[in-house]
């Protein structure tokens, strides 16, 4: 692919965009960004706070540990972080300076501040609204679609900012993430051009930041008691072998991540554990196989792509498990590594398709990490079946003639057929849990 190729530009511009640094899971450490800005606007510290949030941001706020807060978790603790202690600048990193003085500033703001959730619905998936007080001011920050995409800004209800619907980044259609680059140009077939051809130079600065963060992060995971420790697990159970080893680093890093390590992730799709889901199998098997740097970094380029393409179709959050995308295209990324081409690299993704896209979202909390482990292996079985002869074939379930028609099927089922299922999930998490008795 040529570099003045429009495609050959947009591709940079999509790995720019879609793989940046984050501190924490990325839904709460969206309420934070949105509860700094609305702290910055304010002007001073809020006596009240009203936070309106789509059912998916609950779902995947609640049971995660907020980095930097000394163990708190849920939506009131990711908005007291960035109130008391969040950089509005840092976005995604929000919160990754915070002092031991402002995490003890945190619960006592936590208990002395009114603080209001409630579930909105404005036809988003993605929609988090924050409101301050102090005296007679308020202050209210609106972001939707993408974690960082602040749509409204207001001071004692006047507009300060608004996104426009009709371009720049606005919020009229949840199918069209305005204000970032298309996706439409995405195929496997130019994926694959792509990571062949681009010149090094221009993913070397995105993908350094990926190798070292979530390689550390990965092994903090192993070292440290976090979650059900599912990484150490599988080390323990089946052994250090490469395959194991890939499958068990991966999950480590989301055994850190949803515990509330402090280490920064670099994410894909808007999400960490897919930034690690996608990264560090092939980081692992780029080392047992003793690859060149250079062909670690097309691996990844062809990885982070094909799960970007993968999400595209389904959306930021839905009832889909993005660590599926994930896992599956660490196969492909893997494959690559062992010299295979299109056809090996088209196959491995539908057969991992087909083994794993039924695996739910329930939100983000430890066991995130076993469904990592389980898509990671998806994707080294369906490399494993192509390379022995097998695969699953057109017409079988969800499988369609094509890798990118598959890929179209399960969009369509994690966006429109799982619709339902997620306001089922949704409802089962709220619900008041009954007593056991002993």
């Amino acid at each position: 692919m040529e570099k003045t190729d429009q495609k050959y530009q947009t591709y940079v511009e999509i790995l720019k965009e879609e793989l940046v640094p984050a501190m924490g899971c990325t839904e709460p450490i969206a309420i934070a960004y949105a509860a700094a800005r609305a702290r910055e606007v304010l002007g001073a510290l809020p006596d009240r706070v009203e936070i309106g949030v789509s059912g998916n941001i609950i779902k995947n706020v609640k049971s995660v540990v907020v980095p930097n807060t000394d163990g708190l978790h849920g939506i009131e603790a990711a908005a007291a972080a960035g109130i008391v202690g969040g950089k509005a600048e840092k976005q995604l990193e929000v919160i990754a300076d915070v002092t031991p003085e402002q995490k003890a500033q945190m619960k006592e703001f936590l208990k002395k501040v009114p603080m209001q959730v409630e579930a909105v619905d404005n036809g988003l998936i993605f929609d988090i609204i924050v409101k301050l007080f102090h005296g007679t001011d308020s202050a209210l920050v609106r972001i939707a679609q993408y974690h960082t995409n602040i749509v409204l800004v207001q001071k004692n209800e006047k507009t300060v900012y608004e996104a426009k619907k009709d371009g720049g980044t606005g919020c009229a259609d949840n199918a069209e993430e305005t204000g970032m680059t298309g996706k439409n140009l995405l195929n496997i077939k130019d994926i694959l051009d792509f990571a062949n051809t681009c010149d090094i130079e221009d993913v070397k600065p995105i993908l350094d930041p990926q190798i070292q963060c979530n390689t550390a992060i990965s092994e903090e995971g192993l070292l440290g008691n976090y979650g059900a420790n599912i990484g150490s697990v599988l080390l323990k159970t089946y052994g250090s072998n490469i395959k194991n080893r890939a499958v068990a680093k991966a999950a480590a890093g989301s055994d850190a991540r949803m515990s509330g390590c402090e280490l920064p992730v670099v994410i894909n799709s808007g999400s960490g554990n897919q930034g690690i889901t996608v990264s560090v199998p092939v980081i692992e098997y780029a080392k047992e196989l003793n690859v060149t740097k250079e062909k670690l970094y097309r691996a990844l380029v062809l990885s982070n792509l094909i799960a970007i393409h993968e999400k595209t179709g389904i959306g930021r959050l839905s009832a889909y498990c993005g660590a599926v995308s994930a896992g599956c295209a660490a196969g492909c990324g893997i494959a690559y590594l062992y010299g295979e081409g299109y056809d090996a690299i088209s196959h491995t993704l539908v057969n991992a398709l087909a083994i794993v896209s039924g695996i739910i979202c329930d939100g983000a909390k430890a066991s995130c990490a076993a469904k990592i482990a389980s898509s990671v292996e998806a994707g080294l079985l369906g490399y494993s079946m192509y390379k022995s002869g097998n695969e699953f074939k057109s017409g079988d379930g969800i499988v369609n003639n094509g890798v990118e028609a598959t890929i179209r099927n399960v969009s369509q089922l994690g966006r429109e057929g799982m619709r339902e299922t997620d306001r089922e999930i949704i409802k089962i998490m709220l619900a008041p849990q009954p007593e056991v008795k002993e």
